[in-house]
C-alpha cells in the first residue's frame, strides 16, 4: 500500500500526505445509482475549471441500469465527495468496508487495475490506502469526481425529453470508449462489465471507463465443468446481467473466453445510446431469462436516425458466436473510417 492516511480532525483526512475536506457524503450501501453522478447545487459552480467531477455508482451481477445495487461487489461501500485543501479540486473519496482477507484482496487489485493505465478515457486513481478499523479493514481510493455524470445521465436526460443522442455523437462516444478498451486488452485484461453507469463524461463530454473490479485476464483457458462452473458463477456475480455476454451465462466445459465479452456489452452500450435503453434491460424488467434472449440474434428496430453503416456495426458486435465477433482494433478501424469530416468536429460533444 504505502500511503500514509490519518484522520486528523473533524472533517478532514490526511491521504499522502495532503489534506482533504469532507464537503458531503454522496452514497453508502444501496443507493440509486444517477444521484451519485451529481452534487447538490449548493456545491454545483465550486469546481475549478480543469476539474473532473462525479463517480458513478458501481452496479455489479444481476443488475442494470440505474436500480438498487451495492457500491462494492463485497463489503459495503460510501461514497464522500472531499475537497483537496493543497490545490482545492473536488476529489470522489471510496471506501469500502473489508470484513475479510479477500474484500481486501479485491480492494488491492481494483486499485491496481487503475494504476496499470495512464489513459484519456481511462479513470485515473489518485491515492489508495488501507486502514485499520479495530479488527475490521477499510480500503479508500481516492478518485477523479466528474460533474457530467455517467453516459446513462445522458441518456436518460435526453430521453425524459424526448430526444436521442445523434449519429455523430454516438460515432465519437464509441471512439473513445473503444480506444480505452483498446488499451485494457493490450494490457492482457478485459473490463467484464462494461454498461453505460460504467462510462463518465468528461468536461466535453469525452467518455471515461470507470469500474474496474470487475476486470480480469483477457484470455481465459477453460480445461474441465468445475473450472467452468467457477467462472460463469464469478460472472453471474461481477458481470450486469442485461450487458453480459452470451458465453459467460452457460460456460462450456473446454473452451476459451476471451475479451470479446467486451464487444458484446459494447454492442449493448451501442443499442442504449442509440435506442435509449439496453437491448435486454426490458427482459430483466420483465423478469423474463436474459440467459436464453441472449442465445437469439438481436433484432435491431428500424429508425432514420441510423445509418446501414452503424446498424452493421452494431450486428457485428452482437453476434452470439463470440469467435465470429470482432477484435476493438478492427472495429476502430471501421469507426475512424465512420467519423464526420473534422471542421464539424463540433458538432458530436455532447
Amino acid at each position: 500500500m504505502g500511503h500514509a492516511l490519518c484522520v486528523c480532525s473533524r472533517g478532514t483526512v490526511i491521504i499522502d500526505n495532503k489534506r482533504y475536506l469532507f464537503i458531503q457524503k454522496l452514497g453508502e450501501g444501496f443507493l440509486l445509482e444517477p444521484h451519485l453522478g451529481r452534487v447538490s447545487a449548493k456545491w454545483e459552480g465550486h469546481p475549478t475549471p480543469h476539474q473532473e467531477i462525479s463517480l458513478g455508482l458501481s452496479h455489479v451481477g444481476d443488475d442494470h441500469g440505474p436500480s438498487l445495487t451495492p457500491l462494492a461487489h463485497s463489503g459495503f461501500s460510501y461514497v464522500d465527495l472531499v475537497e483537496g485543501l493543497h490545490d482545492g479540486h473536488f476529489y470522489a473519496l471510496k471506501r469500502i468496508l473489508c470484513h475479510e482477507q479477500q474484500d481486501r484482496e479485491e480492494a488491492q487489485q481494483e486499485a491496481d487495475m487503475h494504476r496499470l493505465f495512464n489513459h484519456p478515457n481511462i479513470l485515473r486513481l489518485v491515492a489508495y490506502c488501507l486502514r485499520e478499523r479495530g479488527a475490521k479493514h477499510e480500503a479508500w481510493l481516492l478518485l477523479p469526481f466528474f460533474k457530467r455524470g455517467t453516459l446513462w445521465n445522458e441518456i436518460e436526460r435526453l430521453k425524459d425529453k424526448g430526444n436521442f443522442l445523434t449519429e455523430d455523437q454516438i460515432l465519437w462516444l464509441l471512439l473513445g470508449i473503444c480506444r480505452g478498451l483498446e488499451a485494457i486488452h493490450a494490457k492482457g485484461y478485459a473490463h467484464r462489465d462494461l454498461k453505460p453507469t460504467n462510462i463518465l463524461l468528461g468536461d466535453e463530454g469525452q467518455p471515461v471507463l470507470m469500474d474496474l473490479g470487475s476486470m480480469n485476464q483477457a484470455c481465459i483457458n477453460v480445461e474441465g465443468s468445475r473450472q467452468a462452473l467457477t467462472l460463469q458463477d464469478w460472472a453471474a456475480q461481477r458481470c450486469t446481467i442485461s450487458y453480459r455476454a452470451p458465453e459467460l451465462f452457460s460456460v462450456q466445459s473446454h473452451c476459451v473466453i476471451d475479451e470479446r465479452t467486451d464487444v458484446w456489452s459494447l454492442g449493448c452500450v451501442l443499442y442504449a445510446m442509440m435506442f435509449g435503453e439496453g437491448p435486454y434491460d426490458m427482459v430483466f424488467q420483465k423478469g423474463d431469462s436474459v440467459a436464453l434472449a441472449v442465445q437469439n440474434q438481436l433484432s435491431i428496430p428500424q429508425s432514420p436516425r441510423h445509418s446501414s453503416a452503424l446498424r452493421q456495426l452494431l450486428a457485428s458486435m452482437m453476434t452470439v458466436d463470440p469467435h465470429q465477433r470482432p477484435h476493438i482494433p478492427l472495429l476502430l478501424s471501421q469507426l475512424e473510417a465512420l467519423q464526420p469530416p473534422a471542421p464539424g468536429q463540433h458538432t458530436t460533444q455532447i
